[in-house]
């Protein structure tokens, strides 16, 4: 059988290749050697070419809009740029008639998703987030939504006073569509207590997004990278989501979160690399042989590095976006959206087959 590596430097990854070549499943130790290889091309090579076995030469990307509807939260993340209190100067939080009438600035236009994600704001009650939904639904019915980290639901129930599933299943009545896969951080519990002590644990996420699987709802999951946690922690990460995938076969798209330090608690901490963002979403595809693709998120890593992780492991460009604000508060110096062209345009040059998709990856017909 052909090896899955023409050549490499790191011997460490010749029983890696052989496994690649025969489909087999990669544990815990491998991915350390992922992880901490200095052979970048040999890996980018290898999560090639489980890229193209799951997706050919196609790369995905959507027409969405993104809302963040409030920026005042109860938790206090170290990382987390974009959270205020009640009382600081900058702190928003949009009305459901504003926030429809920012859906509605866009009308004429052609896009099928909005994506929802926001703060948790004590002062707003269970009803107001019910609402935005049902109305964004309702003024939209042809359009996905796909809304709420499973950080938010678990607040949303907690103030409720009803179960996870309870609340999912009030959501998906009145228009809620799947899950983002925002708030996973990373679910080692030492480093999860020093970054985000408030928030909901790892097991805690997992089982919001089994139970919003088990209703019939999609979602996608994420991990953010770059800033306190190993190597260890990141693979363990993918293992736990990879275990889940077995379970419920519910998670869409894994999405490598590549940490922005500015304006938050580690601002002393670097940037990513280009080449870390690139062995993260390399050895994410190699990891998560259950998921059916790989986002390569162009608000956090920049066009050009997006561009090249499609030869990286990477079949998903994400989308239009349009004005997204809780990355670009941490200093991302992308822009706040991207044309349909210009997407489609970073594709093709990368040798690829652009694919307009809507959230659940149906193909949207030119």
């Amino acid at each position: 059988m052909k090896s899955a590596m023409k050549q490499s430097f790191d011997p460490d990854l010749a029983h890696i290749a052989e496994k690649v070549t025969a489909g087999e499943r990669l544990d815990f130790s491998d991915g350390l050697v992922l992880d901490r290889t200095q052979d970048i091309l040999a890996l980018g090579e290898m999560a090639n070419i489980v890229r193209e076995r799951i997706n050919g030469n196609n790369a995905y990307y959507i027409n969405n809009r993104h809302i963040n509807h409030t920026n005042v939260c109860v938790n206090t993340c170290k990382f987390c740029a974009f959270s205020r209190k009640e009382e600081d100067d900058d702190a928003y939080t949009m009305s459901v008639e504003t926030a429809l009438a920012e859906a509605h600035k866009h009308d004429g236009e052609d896009f099928s998703e909005f994506h929802i994600v926001g703060g948790l704001n004590p002062g707003m009650p269970y009803e107001y987030y019910i609402d935005l939904v049902k109305k964004l639904h309702d003024d939209f019915p042809n359009t996905h939504i796909q809304a709420y980290t499973a950080v938010e639901i678990a607040y949303f129930a907690e103030i409720s006073g009803q179960t996870v599933e309870k609340t999912l299943l009030h959501l998906k009545e009145v228009g809620l569509g799947s899950l983002p896969g925002g708030g996973a951080e990373i679910f080692n519990e030492k480093v999860r207590k020093k970054i985000c002590p408030e928030k909901i644990d790892g097991n805690a996420w997992l089982d919001v997004h089994k139970t919003a699987h088990e209703i019939g709802l999609n979602s996608n999951a994420t991990m953010l990278y770059g800033h306190i946690e190993s190597a260890e922690d990141r693979v363990d990460h993918l293992i736990k989501l990879r275990n889940l995938q077995d379970q419920t076969n519910g998670f869409l798209t894994f999405i490598p979160l590549a940490f922005h330090p500015k304006n938050t608690k580690y601002g002393d901490l670097p940037r990513t690399s280009g080449q870390m963002d690139l062995r993260m979403i390399a050895m994410s595809r190699l990891m998560l042989d259950n998921f059916p693709h790989i986002k390569a998120f162009w608000i956090m890593i920049g066009e050009k590095i997006a561009q090249v992780s499609l030869s990286f492991g990477a079949d998903d460009m994400d989308g239009t976006v349009m004005e997204e604000k809780i990355t670009h508060s941490a200093g991302a110096e992308t822009n706040e959206m991207i044309a349909k062209n210009r997407i489609e345009r970073l594709i093709i040059e990368a040798g690829r087959t652009p694919v307009e998709r809507d959230t659940i990856y149906n193909v949207v017909s030119s």
